[in-house]
């Protein structure tokens, strides 16, 4: 382990001799300064672990010499010592960026702990974090085995998230692979979930069918309305249930989560299919049949999802919901500038639901960009890059707005993304779909192993352009590869976010329900 080298400045540094044969009786090196400026000094010339600074010196004070350290090394870590306990000292030294402080007469005990809650806090969590997961890996392995329920895996999927984003904190990286090998095992666990379960789902089979789709504003949004609660529906295409834990912290300081749940995306999960069934509170076909002027099939030119207002007006007719309706779309900077200076306008009505593409546009442009890629070369990355796109966001901007208001938010998503590795051989003809995680058309040859198929797309709601019309969706980290100029093929899209398919990734999405804490 490195040795912690520490500086230590007071002008009784005298005094602090046993204090100072302690510690480095326990393997700590400890330089010494008995006022400011030398302190200062000695910090320009030698990157220090830890200081630990008199506040009461006679020339430069505590205080100032603090300043001037972090003018040149702004991230070490800086312990106050003091005689006073005086409020407004504390207030600045805290308002200066001190890690930790001490009231004097201090103990060797109080200073050992002090040091080890600074320079190993990341050392000892992380071997806790370890520990703690290599215990829970054996409980978690039996649980995916056992899960046979819709509720069963979301369980399993949030439980896996928690895992992920823990082991992330720690950057040791001994588990990862562990827990990546565990992910994918209840990936192939749920995919056979869902080639048992999803077509009873439709047919009346099975009372275990989950919130899907179809249903979220018929049940978790209009009966709100009906109470009276003004509400605004954030829905980010693409936004996993990762992604949403990552940028949950930042919402926290605003609102207070009432209800965070999963529900199940249709297949499929793709924004033409399952955004358009949310909006309509319909499957696919039953759109096509009931509302044919605002549906587009695959080969039909035209914005799959241009349709999403009109579509949500049906729903709220048929379900007799008289509720004023307002909706938006930021697809961009300057969208969101203008709908941030809207406020007014989305408080006017009942209901607000705004779409927002960013997520969607990050997972597109880094298939398509060198440069996004190298961003986003991960899944801590590409978590870390939605984090930041929000946190400086005109969408987070709007929330700590309506944070004002009495109004009930909530942020949901169409479906979910995955990074995709493995690829899987299709040929169609010249009218099969050109998703890389589901195809739909007449001629698909493939192994009916590698996929789930679909071949009465009837069964589960979905369209068809002709009576031989099949679907067939990619599970795991699967992707649909053509066998035409394969190898550039696959290279090209192989360790790139793809939707469409089965995986936990794209089917179990996030519905969040918040309340402002003001």
């Amino acid at each position: 382990m490195k040795e912690v080298s520490i500086l230590w400045v007071d002008d009784e540094i005298d005094l602090l001799k046993p204090h100072i044969i302690f510690l480095e009786s326990k393997d700590y090196q400890v330089e010494t300064a008995n006022n400011g400026t030398d302190a200062v000094e000695m910090v320009k010339t030698k990157a220090y672990d830890l200081i630990f600074l008199d506040e009461n010196m006679p020339g430069l004070s505590g205080l100032e010499t603090l300043s001037k350290i972090k003018d040149i090394r702004a991230s070490v870590p800086v312990i106050m010592i003091t005689k006073s306990e005086e409020e407004y000292i504390m207030d600045q030294a805290i308002g200066s960026k001190i890690d930790d402080y001490l009231i004097k007469p201090v103990n060797p005990k109080q200073i050992l702990m002090a040091i080890k809650k600074i320079t190993d806090q990341k050392r000892l969590v992380s071997e806790k974090t370890t520990a703690t997961y290599q215990v829970e890996f054996g409980r978690l392995g039996t649980q995916i085995n056992d899960s046979m329920s819709a509720n069963d895996w979301k369980t399993v999927y949030k439980k896996l998230v928690f895992w992920e984003l823990e082991l992330e904190k720690t950057q040791s990286g001994q588990m990862d692979q562990v827990l990546q090998m565990q992910k994918q095992d209840a990936n192939k666990g749920f995919c056979k979930f869902i080639r048992k379960n999803y077509v009873d789902w439709f047919q009346g089979k099975t009372d275990q069918r989950p919130l899907m789709s179809p249903n979220v504003f018929r049940e978790r949004i209009f009966p709100d309305l009906k109470a009276g609660k003004k509400t605004v529906v954030f829905l980010i295409d693409n936004l996993r249930y990762d992604q949403w834990k990552v940028i949950e912290p930042m919402i926290a300081d605003f609102f207070t989560v009432t209800e965070e749940e999963l529900f199940y995306s249709i297949l499929p999960t793709a924004t033409q299919f399952a955004r358009n069934a949310m909006f309509a509170g319909l499957m696919p076909s039953e759109i096509e049949k009931l509302h044919p002027e605002y549906w587009l099939n695959e080969d039909d030119e035209g914005s799959k999802n241009q349709f999403e207002e009109p579509l949500m007006l049906k729903q709220m007719a048929r379900l007799g919901i008289k509720s004023s309706f307002f909706y938006d779309k930021i697809n961009n900077a300057e969208k969101g500038r203008k709908l941030v200076g809207s406020l007014s306008q989305i408080l006017n009505h009942d209901l607000s639901v705004i779409v927002v593409n960013f997520v969607d546009m990050l997972s597109h442009a880094r298939t398509e960009m060198d440069m996004i890629k190298e961003l986003a070369n991960d899944e801590p990355a590409y978590r870390s890059l939605t984090q930041s796109w929000f946190e400086h966001s005109s969408l987070f901007d709007l929330m700590k707005l309506l944070a004002k208001k009495e109004v009930k938010v909530m942020i949901t998503t169409d479906h979910g993304t995955i990074k995709v590795n493995n690829p899987v051989k299709v040929t169609g003809d010249r009218n099969t779909s050109t998703n890389l995680r589901y195809k739909q058309g007449k001629s698909l040859n493939y192994n009916p192993k590698e996929v789930f198929e679909v071949l009465q797309p009837q069964s589960v709601y979905l369209p068809r352009l002709n009576v031989s019309t099949g679907y067939i969706f990619a599970q795991n980290d699967d992707f649909l590869a053509y066998p035409n100029n394969y190898n550039h093929y696959v290279s090209y899209y192989r360790n790139t976010f793809q939707h469409g398919g089965v995986s936990m990734e794209e089917v179990m999405i996030p519905l969040i329900s918040l309340l402002p804490k003001a």
